[in-house]
């Protein structure tokens, strides 16, 4: 859960969240040693004396060349890799269609027979003590730990994206479109997101909530609200 003194990402709640904070602190590593190497460079000039010594040109070139293909071979191979793993969804284990309206979720699992539900935000009037203002739901997403979980994504009305930072997922939902994503919830816990597509009036009020359990606790949930 992020607070407002937070200047980094939420915990890592999925393998794929945990590939992207990595390569996150990658990509900066490197632009802070292009900065330094710049600010050396501009450092060198403005404080040495000007010489008249001449260097073969050639040879600059080859370095001023080589030098950034070699930067962004660095950047572009694990970024690929991340955009191959984000798009793979091999034999999931549950399958969960989340359909955006205004202003709410409906929640459609497809492995059962009849557990369908939609998801409200929680006016602050109602909310439980020590729950989280604008964030807290009726009905939470429950997903079984350590579990391929596969969303697909649509939208009833307008464009809306389906996103729980902790977990990796941002996915748009597009009216008469499935998008679909994938995660793998590493630990239990209960994971916040929101909608991140403006979708109008109400749209900072259609709150996102997943909660992990271990698989004998998420069988006794949907045997109970499927039956």
């Amino acid at each position: 859960m992020a607070n407002h003194m937070q200047f980094g990402f939420q915990d890592a709640s999925s393998p794929i969240m945990e590939e992207l904070v990595e390569f996150h602190d990658h990509a900066l590593m490197t632009a802070l040693a292009i900065c330094s190497l710049v600010l050396y460079l501009l450092t060198l000039m403005l404080t040495e004396k000007l010489s008249s010594s001449t260097v073969d040109a050639q040879a600059i070139e080859l370095v001023w060349t080589i030098l950034p293909a070699i930067v962004l071979i660095l950047l572009a191979l694990p970024s690929l890799q991340i955009l191959y793993m984000m798009d793979e969804i091999n034999e999931p284990d549950l399958t969960i269609k989340a359909i955006g309206h205004q202003w709410y979720w409906t929640y459609e699992y497809s492995d059962f027979k009849d557990l369908t539900f939609d998801s409200y935000m929680t006016p602050t009037a109602d909310l439980p003590l020590g729950h989280f203002r604008l964030l807290e739901v009726d009905h939470r997403v429950i997903v079984p730990m350590e579990s391929l979980v596969r969303v697909i994504v649509t939208a009833d009305d307008v464009l809306h994206s389906w996103a729980v930072p902790s977990l990796g997922v941002k996915t748009d939902a597009i009216p008469g479109r499935l998008n679909q994503t994938s995660f793998t919830a590493s630990r239990p816990g209960v994971f916040y997101g929101q909608c991140s597509e403006i979708c109008g009036a109400n749209h900072s009020f259609m709150p996102i909530v997943v909660e992990s359990a271990p698989l004998a606790n998420f069988e006794s949930w949907s045997s109970l609200l499927s039956s």
